[in-house]
């Protein structure tokens, strides 16, 4: 087997707004903690060769900007084909938005996003430039003092809590309690690369930051790569959609120091991972993507629809009403994705068709979705792989929402639109992008993972 790593900075210029915490928050960065990169592996055996990106992102919700990181490198690489292609994102939340859906979430810097593909294309161009043969080992380890499930468990404790070295959350097995880690070693011992996949939002800084960094992930993989040089560290996020990191919504003070520490506690981690990963041979690599049906859920119907708007305008309309206030500016989100899914209605459209992709190196698997799945859904998976080594991946190849597991999705369909009562997730967010909330993807995703690797049981 050959492969090779290349990165390449993708930091916005200094003033662009900040994605993530809330609408309209005016979130314009003021310098920069640390640089965002694009980070690329590109590997082949016996003919096939599959390409797996990186990026200290929070998310891609624009359909044209994967399309065109992928023509781009076709372009250059015509024997690939879509499916050998893997975009993730790390999900940071103090990196610039991309996205045409969640109004208010930050303003997408044209420039910024129209040099994006070509960029994350030329570190894939690197990487090709890098290939030689290499020994893949491959470790889980324990990694319990990252995250804690906000949806089951009690979201934001003290920080002076969460920073003791032996804190962990109440509820750890709702959690990702292990992480994956995959090295690369040339045959005169370098190791010219390595991945870690795990799930936990990136959100130890908070609303009030405004410095771009890649959060936890972003500041660990660059610590490990100073420490481990002429390496190229890849963070492949995993199920994060209902964990959040133990330092959530405090002062950005506060947020900037527990920044080092949770990242020096993944940093630990992975290290570990480093030193006990024991070599996989890799006889081949498959690879196979397919675009499946993700139902909707109808409870958006024109009466409902109308009812929220009412209630939302009666918010904005009030003598009192201040756009200061964070009850004012959610109501203009919904207004807004009121009218995008009374489109949808019209259209007679019946939920989403996204892509689902699985990349198969021996007995390792990476199984990615254009989700914030959550961690029941991933165990299901999980346990049904026949693979020795499955990774599942959220945020791969776009972003449409959470994918909330069977509890969350069928809790109650109450859709006020203030506060958090539970639906947040399966509720609130859709109605925010303008989309229908999911029916069935918990079960979805599990069937359509199994038999994408059936599939590749099949060809093998």
């Amino acid at each position: 087997m050959r492969a090779g790593f290349g990165k390449k900075d993708i930091t916005p210029r200094v003033g662009v707004e900040l994605y993530g915490f809330g609408p309209f928050l005016n979130r314009k960065s003021v310098g920069i903690r640390d640089i965002l990169e694009a980070r690329s592996a590109v590997m082949e055996c016996n003919g096939h060769t599959v390409v797996i990106i990186s990026l200290d992102l929070c998310a891609i919700h624009h359909r044209g900007v994967i399309r065109k990181i992928r023509e781009l490198i076709r372009e250059r690489h015509p024997e690939l084909n879509d499916c050998d292609i893997m975009i993730n994102t790390s999900h940071t939340h103090s990196g610039p938005a991309i996205h045409t859906r969640n109004t208010g979430w930050g303003v997408t810097d044209a420039p910024w996003l129209a040099i994006l593909p070509g960029r994350i294309a030329a570190s894939v161009d690197e990487a090709f430039e890098k290939m030689e043969p290499v020994r893949v080992s491959q470790a889980m380890v324990p990694c319990r003092h990252m995250g804690l499930n906000r949806v089951y468990d009690k979201d934001a404790p003290p920080l002076a809590d969460v920073l003791k070295e032996d804190w962990e959350p109440a509820k750890p097995e709702l959690t990702d309690t292990e992480c994956r880690v995959i090295r690369f070693d040339t045959e005169d011992g370098r190791m010219i690369g390595f991945m870690a996949n795990f799930g936990c939002h990136p959100v130890v800084c908070c609303a009030a930051n405004h410095y771009i960094h890649g959060d936890w992930p972003g500041v660990a993989m660059h610590n490990l790569m100073r420490e481990f040089p002429g390496s190229v560290g890849m963070f492949l996020q995993g199920a994060e959609g209902d964990i959040n990191s133990g330092c959530v919504h405090k002062g950005e003070q506060e947020s900037l120091l527990a920044l080092d520490v949770f990242a020096a506690r993944f940093a630990n981690a992975v290290r570990n991972g480093l030193n006990q990963a024991e070599e996989v041979k890799i006889p081949s690599i498959r690879s196979i993507s397919k675009t499946f049906h993700f139902s909707g859920k109808q409870v958006f119907t024109h009466e409902k629809l109308e009812e929220i708007r009412k209630e939302q305008e009666a918010i904005l309309f009030a003598p009192d009403a201040d756009d200061s206030n964070g009850e004012c500016r959610m109501a203009a989100v919904y207004l807004q994705g009121i009218e995008i899914i009374k489109g949808v209605l019209e259209r007679g459209e019946t939920g989403l068709d996204e892509e689902v992709q699985l990349i198969r190196m021996g007995d390792l698997q990476f199984m990615g979705a254009p989700f914030e799945i959550m961690q029941a859904i991933k165990n299901e998976i999980v346990a049904n792989s026949r693979v020795k080594y499955p990774m599942v991946m959220s945020l791969t190849n776009g972003s449409w929402g959470y994918a909330p597991d069977n509890q969350t999705l069928h809790g109650g369909n109450r859709i006020t639109a203030n506060g958090r009562d539970g639906n947040y997730e399966s509720i609130k967010v859709p109605l925010i992008g303008g989309q229908l909330p999911f029916a069935d993807i918990h079960n979805e995703l599990v069937r359509y993972m199994a038999e994408l690797e059936q599939e590749l049981d099949q060809d093998s």
